[in-house]
């Protein structure tokens, strides 16, 4: 009887769990189908009768931020920089690991250490740096999203890493496997679980990231992302068109919400494999 409460009471935890995490979700989507100036007055209403707007929303705010061409440039910009993140970084991780001396357990340290200095406290540096080095444009955001990813990166690699038994290595080079083959023949597909957790945390955070695209490519380029060209349906007065934000943000949100739901299984098993050792 006491179980049964007990598992009673964490089911209406998690439910409410879920409540609070799913109500933003749904928020955005129910007003995106209400006329603009109903969703200040209204914004926890269903939209029926005079404040259902149909697809009004979702026309307006294709037509006046050129959503795809941001889409496109936001895809190319996440694919190639999740692709260089977890592939770098899952070198780095196993040299780190492998390779035991002071100069790389700096190096590791300074990667931990990345993880935990703020945003805010290099973001003039680099947009100074980004500018110095013509960095303001899809392939140098590739690498400024590998600075600012590959601490957590390495760090997750490294903590899998170290649970792969030596031997496999020791054997493989008995079998004259190169270093360069045995890392992408033998390590790389044992590295699956926390390469698709690493890639998921990346995709989310990269697809959704505004500010470092906004500081290093600017309002003035063709190489605009969503969450930029979402942010100029603000107009220079403050006047917001929130019908059409609201669309353009429910669109925004479908690939991540896909890839994430296509991908979820394998984010515990990264996340305790990459726990094991420290």
């Amino acid at each position: 009887m006491k179980e049964k409460t007990i598992n009673a009471i964490l089911f209406v935890i998690m439910l409410f769990l879920l409540g609070i995490f799913l109500f933003p979700i749904a928020f955005i989507l129910m007003n995106s189908f209400k006329g603009k100036f109903f969703i200040s007055a209204s914004p926890f209403t269903l939209p029926t009768g005079d404040t259902f707007a149909g697809l009004e929303n979702y026309v307006s705010g294709l037509a006046r931020t050129g959503f795809f061409q941001a889409a496109g440039w936001s895809f190319f910009i996440t694919i190639i920089s999740v692709f260089v993140v977890v592939l770098l970084s899952a070198m780095t991780a196993y040299y780190l690991t492998r390779v035991k001396n002071k100069f790389t357990q700096v190096i590791y340290y300074l990667f931990v250490f990345s993880m935990i200095v703020p945003f805010q406290m290099v973001m003039f540096p680099t947009i100074k740096v980004a500018d110095f080095l013509h960095l303001n444009n899809p392939i140098g955001m590739v690498v400024l999203y590998l600075g600012f990813g590959s601490g957590l990166s390495v760090f997750m690699f490294s903590g899998f890493i170290k649970s792969i038994p030596i031997e496999i290595e020791e054997a493989s080079m008995i079998d004259g496997c190169s270093p360069i083959k045995h890392f992408f023949y033998i390590i790389l597909p044992i590295l699956k679980p926390t390469a698709i957790t690493v890639a998921i945390l990346n995709t989310m955070w990269i697809w959704n990231d505004y500010l470092l695209p906004y500081l290093v490519i600017g309002v003035s380029t063709p190489y605009k992302t969503i969450p930029v060209v979402i942010q100029m349906l603000v107009g220079s007065n403050g006047n917001k068109d929130l019908g059409a934000m609201m669309a353009m943000l429910v669109l925004s949100m479908l690939p991540v919400i896909v890839f994430y739901l296509t991908m979820q299984k394998h984010i515990v098993k990264g996340v305790a494999a990459g726990a094991i050792k420290g």
